[in-house]
């Protein structure tokens, strides 16, 4: 199991500090969560400020692109420093022509369903994505509460990539993962959590990371 944590729960006042300490603790990824006001209720950061931080940290940048048409901004990121694009199926009209570009730059390239979203559409880019997002709450503010119907959706997804010979393919779930729920999500299928308030509101980092990594054996 991969833990990703948010910056979006970090202190922003800091973020360059906060990558360092991340990265002290034994982390390897860093979630990036991008909010355009308009395709979630809230606004956040865009590749000025990736550009900013890729030059202060060696982590791999698993940037969630919440905005609409991200199309329209895969070359900036790339430019910016992003390892991993992922992108909503919600919100690009060319689904697959995306995932596709995403990878063409060079980038890892991720598709996240939001909760009431069905996942039909994964039938028809599990060959172009190498990871699924599966949103645990509806997506724009941290420290919301997880929804229970996020497991049998893992597994679905699980069952569909498998369907198709993607047991490559990573899922990820963001939105309320703590401790208390990472074993059953491991139990359904994840391979990486996300987690912003849980995370970073409990230092030291090395010490939460290992009561993640405890909970994620225990669903092995």
């Amino acid at each position: 199991m991969i833990l990703s944590p948010s910056l979006l729960s970090a202190d922003f006042a800091d973020l360059g500090r906060e990558l360092a300490e991340l990265e002290a603790a034994g982390l390897a990824w860093a979630h990036l969560d991008v909010m355009d006001g308009r395709f979630v209720p809230n606004i956040t950061f865009g590749p000025p400020v990736i550009k900013a931080l890729r030059r202060r940290s060696g982590l791999f940048f698993d940037v969630h692109l919440m905005v609409d048409a991200p199309e329209r901004y895969l070359e900036d990121f790339r430019a910016a420093g992003a390892d991993m694009l992922v992108v909503h199926a919600e919100a690009t009209l060319h689904l697959q022509r995306t995932l596709a570009e995403i990878r063409r730059l060079g980038m890892r390239a991720g598709v996240a369903f939001n909760p009431a979203t069905p996942l039909g559409a994964l039938e028809y880019v599990a060959t172009d994505a190498d990871m699924v997002l599966i949103m645990g709450v509806n997506p724009g503010f941290s420290g919301q509460a997880f929804l229970p119907t996020t497991y049998a959706k893992v597994r679905e997804a699980r069952r569909i990539l498998d369907g198709h010979g993607r047991q490559d393919v990573k899922i990820q779930v963001d939105g309320g993962v703590d401790p208390a729920n990472t074993a059953e999500l491991v139990r359904c299928g994840a391979d990486v959590l996300v987690s912003g308030s849980a995370f970073f509101g409990a230092p030291p980092y090395a010490e939460r990371l290992r009561t993640f990594m405890n909970a994620a054996r225990d669903g092995k």
